[in-house]
């Protein structure tokens, strides 16, 4: 049973969530420490943020699983941990959930595992396949209703990705986004129409963009891969606009507004899941909720331009595929 497209056949567009690290940092999470181990150390302030994102009018929640491989968890020293933590970061989306009054899926987030592989480095096919496996496993048996792939930048990484989760539950819908940067290409150098085209015998119940480097080469990729695809149910879940330091905080300069106006110009171009990745935070999934449901007019806002990141911002934007932010 796919319950995603099963919500599809009731709404046209299903809104995401948001940002999950920045929300955590403001619960008290420090710089260094493992969001993961906060799934069983503070799952109230990790069912807090679950629970603002439903409130605000998200159709599906992440889990706050995006580093939860063993590669991600070992900075830690929790890679003997990933079934524990995933399970645990399924269980708190799920409770959630089950609360809301309406229909919340929960997608069981499955992040980079920060190795490159073989000829670029030295982790193998069959070892990142498992590795995702291992984690897929810990989000079913907590009861993910969807197993979602995200900020991506090599195709065999989500191929492995897939093939481990599919080796969990075979059934279980999937769906997969890369990072697109300048230039729309992600950081190895994947295009959306490669994507769209070399995933299309996967069986993934949608594809899209999420993260990236600004709103205009997230919303670009799309475009390139509706061109290539036009039948393929697409994702969009972009950054709040660009980072750029005020002091020592990393500020993004997409307002709830500038999203709101994303989300209606994502939606017109044949987008039916769209959400927003780092940056944003419940007010800009509110203002995104009012305008996808003609609540409130869409906000008269200028594109935003791309413009070049500090040194240190672009840092940041490198280690977002670490942790979704």
């Amino acid at each position: 049973m796919n319950k995603l497209l099963d919500l599809l056949q009731k709404e046209t567009v299903l809104l995401l969530d948001g940002a999950m690290g920045t929300e955590l940092f403001a619960r008290g999470l420090v710089s260094g420490g493992s969001p993961e181990e906060w799934n069983v150390t503070h799952p109230e302030r990790v069912q807090d943020v679950h629970r603002a994102y439903v409130e605000a009018g998200s159709n599906i929640i992440l889990t706050n699983s995006f580093g939860g491989t063993r590669y991600r968890l070992k900075l830690h020293n929790f890679q003997d941990r990933v079934v524990e933590l995933n399970r645990a970061a399924a269980q708190n989306a799920r409770a959630v959930a089950d609360t809301a009054g309406r229909t919340v899926l929960v997608a069981g987030s499955m992040g980079p595992t920060g190795e490159l592989l073989i000829p670029m480095g030295s982790m193998s096919y069959e070892e990142c396949r498992d590795a995702f496996a291992e984690q897929a496993r810990g989000l079913v048996e907590g009861g993910v209703d969807i197993l979602w792939v995200e900020t991506m930048s090599d195709l065999n990484e989500v191929k492995a990705a897939v093939e481990g989760a599919r080796s969990v539950d075979p059934d279980i819908p999937i769906c997969a986004t890369m990072s697109y940067d300048t230039r729309g290409r992600t950081m190895m150098g994947v295009t959306g129409a490669q994507m769209v085209q070399e995933l299309a015998g996967l069986g993934l119940t949608a594809v899209g963009a999420n993260c990236g480097n600004n709103l205009i080469d997230t919303e670009a990729a799309l475009a390139e891969m509706h061109a290539a695809a036009p039948d393929v149910i697409l994702i969009a879940k972009a950054n709040a606009g660009m980072p750029r330091y005020e002091g020592d905080k990393l500020i993004y300069d997409g307002t709830p507004e500038v999203m709101a106006a994303y989300a209606d110009r994502v939606r017109r171009h044949g987008i039916s899941l769209i959400g927003g990745c780092c940056g944003s935070g419940p007010a800009h999934i509110r203002m995104m909720r009012q305008v996808l449901d003609g609540a409130i007019p869409v906000p008269e806002v200028a594109p935003l331009t791309p413009q070049a990141a500090a040194p240190e911002a672009a840092g940041r934007t490198r280690e977002r595929r670490v942790r979704r932010g």
